[in-house]
């Protein structure tokens, strides 16, 4: 994802995706996990990613917490 602060957390088929950016914006919070599942689908479906929690924010939410 372009422009993004990306964290991956996790091991043994369960992480925690942290994604900082601006394509976020305006976006409600299952279209923001649409972006990153089109990304993983591919892993999740080979069973390499069993589950996956997401904090998906723009750089304005996150400097608002």
């Amino acid at each position: 994802m372009p422009d993004c602060e990306i964290v991956i957390e996790g091991s043994d088929g369960k992480y925690l995706v942290t994604a900082i950016g601006d394509i976020f914006e305006g976006l409600t919070a299952v279209k923001r996990q649409q972006i990153v599942y089109q990304i993983l689908n591919e892993h999740i479906v080979s069973g390499v990613i069993h589950a996956v929690t997401m904090r998906l924010m723009t750089e304005k939410e996150r400097n608002a917490s």
